[in-house]
């Protein structure tokens, strides 16, 4: 039998921010911090990191000097319990110096391709933690068939009386929108 890892044992009260931070670059690239628990997330398959890149750069294109575009990296939604998640595609204000915690508030949009290991997580669990920070948009992107059908772009846009997301659209085929940014892309371009 295997042991865990030494950062896998964790104090009853969960994963604090600063342990978390303590850890290695390459075991924080694999985990989402949920309630102070640890969720090890799987290697994406190669489609789907396509389809991520390729989104990511058409919404650099699109999202002008005033915003940064990055793909897999850290957003604190909560510090205690921390709630940490890695979104596939953030859309954030770009005045952030890089040392600083990315957070709700520098956020515009978030984007998650969902795969088949993140159907709930994609669908429930990330909207509403989303949509509980006050992130103004959220996209998922699924494929109607999740081995080998056409893209699609669910579109949320936060209320922010009730901190839900309403739907903004559901497109496919093609995406063609003006808000958050001005955006046209054929969904063929990312496959």
């Amino acid at each position: 039998m295997t042991a865990l890892p030494d950062w896998m044992a964790l104090p009853p009260e969960g994963l604090s921010a600063a342990e978390y931070e303590a850890l290695p670059e390459e075991v924080c690239r694999r985990i989402e911090i949920v309630d102070g628990a640890i969720v090890v997330t799987p290697a994406p398959r190669r489609s789907h990191q396509r389809i991520v890149r390729r989104l990511a750069e058409e919404l650099d294109l699109a999202a002008g000097p005033g915003l940064t575009v990055d793909f897999d990296v850290d957003l604190r939604l909560r510090d205690v319990p921390l709630l940490n998640r890695r979104p596939d595609i953030v859309v954030y204000d770009s005045a952030l110096p890089d040392d600083v915690v990315l957070r709700p508030q520098h956020c515009l949009l978030v984007v998650e391709v969902m795969s088949p290991g993140s159907v709930t997580a994609d669908q429930t669990d990330k909207p509403a933690e989303y949509a509980a920070a006050g992130i103004e948009h959220f996209w998922r992107i699924e494929r109607e068939h999740q081995d080998n059908g056409r893209l699609a772009a669910f579109r949320y846009r936060l209320d922010p009386t009730t901190r839900l997301y309403a739907p903004a659209g559901v497109d496919t085929g093609k995406l063609a929108v003006s808000d958050p940014v001005e955006l046209r892309i054929d969904f063929e371009s990312l496959l």
